[in-house]
């Protein structure tokens, strides 16, 4: 994967946080407080910042109430 490749996907994941976050009804405060992640380190993740380990990002879904899948961008499969 190139450099621009893997920007981009990062800014989709850093997107989808927030977008998950937002429909879960929850703000950075909120979810700081659930001790899961200081609110400077959810801010670094949704700004693109911080990289997110997988093992974090099953527990963010499980707060948001959202499937693992709904973080993990459609990929096009090159079938010929």
């Amino acid at each position: 994967m190139n450099k621009q490749e893997y920007t981009k996907k990062r800014r989709l994941l850093s997107k989808k946080l927030v977008e998950a976050r937002e429909k879960a009804g929850l703000t950075q405060k909120q979810v700081a407080d659930t001790k899961i992640i200081a609110q400077s380190e959810l801010s670094k993740l949704e700004n693109g910042s911080r990289k997110i380990e997988f093992l974090f990002l099953l527990e963010l879904a499980e707060l948001y109430n959202q499937p693992i899948t709904f973080f993990v961008p459609e990929t096009r499969s090159n079938v010929s």
